[in-house]
């Protein structure tokens, strides 16, 4: 357990320092045994997703501020611990104390040991002393949760505390290889417990590893949250049509058009690397073959590839706060700023004013982010629209039991039915 408290608290460090969280995890792994890794992941996830909390008690417990970071979180990963996992107090604070020795100085035993064995002496009352404050309370940034509060004043809190929940394992079955119902029987028949939920969808009761899953390597199904799985459907694309997906990658989108219908899919990204990625999705999901193309290039400038023939569908999935799926991604909370999201608002409106003019007469593109915050959602899109007289924007039908606001998917709490993160869709028709 001590190596790794100190791999999570190293981790933890950088992304404070604007790392992302994968990456992050990636920089820290010592390949070990899968047990140790799941550990390290597990304590970097559950310190982020509380490290408002945890933080106010480290604040609260000591009599002047830490100045090592790699200390402070690793006090925050054993306070983690003791009020989140059932690992042994004991075994905890010992742990702890041994890795501040190796990983900080041989001086800061005496400090971790002490505020550790405090805080199980007066765990009630250090609670009870920062209760009051909102970081603490609900784990964010302050203009994180006065901007929620503005943007949802009647479901502010609860839209915070299911960011904090742990994210269901959702799945997309590929119908191009096996019903759903044929899956959840391959599933059964493995022991692995899970249910039908949306469209397509399968929800994996037990989060394990995709690739331990039956059929995975066949390309049976995909990764995908719920609220994502809308968008394929919402964009109504008809065999034979022209279709692009502007913000390609990762590439979930482009396979489930590919799944659903015989379109010409042209799926384009500007990162090049996260462009072979959907290439591999492809190719595991055997969709490689369809009528699709990947491209390089900035669907912001399309005169650098835009072959002048206009597109029937367009799929704009923009780059965004991710405000929205901070229970799969939360080091989100904590490397972005405020001023983030006005630098995305401007992004995401030079995007949807590129790429309108390659939208057919009669034809639509939808809009859609993996954010709560207005101004990336409806606020670009009725600014977009005054300033556009041939954008009409259209109801959306979304099923009754998807939790949303016109196009705003509201993220559900633990244990809801439809377990969906927070998504925004806009479907554009053009006049």
């Amino acid at each position: 357990m001590q190596r790794e408290q100190m791999r999570a608290a190293l981790a933890l460090t950088r992304i404070f320092d604007g790392v992302m969280l994968r990456d992050a995890l990636a920089a820290v792994d010592d390949d070990s045994a899968l047990r140790g890794r799941a550990l390290v992941q597990e304590l970097v996830y559950g310190t982020l997703r509380h490290w408002g909390t945890l933080d106010a008690i480290v604040g609260e417990l000591t009599k002047k501020p830490i100045a090592d970071p790699l200390l402070r979180a690793l006090i925050a990963v054993a306070l983690y611990q003791l009020d989140h996992t059932r690992a042994p107090a004991f075994a905890v604070v010992d742990r702890a104390v041994a890795a501040a020795a190796e990983a900080v100085r041989p001086a800061a035993k005496a400090l971790v040991n002490a505020l550790l064995r405090r805080y199980l002496r007066e765990r009630d009352a250090v609670r009870a002393a920062i209760a009051t404050r909102e970081v603490a309370r609900f784990s964010y940034p302050q203009w994180w949760i006065d901007r929620v509060r503005r943007d949802h004043p009647g479901a502010w809190e609860a839209i915070l505390d299911a960011g904090n929940a742990r994210p269901p394992l959702t799945l997309r079955v590929n119908v191009r290889v096996i019903s759903r119902d044929d899956l959840l029987r391959a599933f059964a028949a493995a022991g692995v417990s899970a249910h039908s939920a949306g469209v397509s969808g399968i929800i994996v009761a037990e989060p394990r590893p995709v690739a331990d899953l039956p059929h995975f390597a066949a390309g049976a199904f995909s990764v995908q949250d719920l609220a994502a799985q809308h968008a394929a459907p919402l964009l109504d694309a008809r065999d034979d049509m022209r279709v692009l997906d502007a913000c390609a990658a990762p590439g979930g989108k482009t396979a489930h058009l590919l799944e659903c219908v015989d379109a010409d899919v042209l799926a384009l990204d500007v990162d090049a690397m996260r462009l072979a990625r959907v290439a591999e999705n492809l190719d595991r999901l055997r969709l490689a073959g369809r009528r699709v193309r990947l491209l390089h290039g900035d669907a912001g400038s399309p005169a650098a590839w835009w072959d002048g023939r206009a597109f029937d569908r367009v799929l704009l999935d923009v780059p965004c706060t991710a405000s929205g799926v901070v229970r799969r991604h939360p080091d989100g909370k904590w490397r972005h700023r405020e001023s983030d999201v006005d630098r995305l608002a401007a992004e995401q409106t030079r995007l949807l004013d590129a790429t309108w003019p390659l939208v057919a007469r009669g034809g639509r593109l939808l809009y859609s982010t993996c954010s709560i915050f207005t101004a990336e959602n409806d606020e670009r899109i009725v600014r977009f629209v005054a300033s556009h007289p041939d954008a009409l924007r259209e109801t959306l039908s979304l099923p009754r039991a998807v939790p949303h606001r016109d196009g705003q998917l509201l993220p559900s709490p633990s244990g809801a039915g439809h377990n969906q993160d927070g998504f925004f869709y806009a479907l554009l028709c053009k006049r």
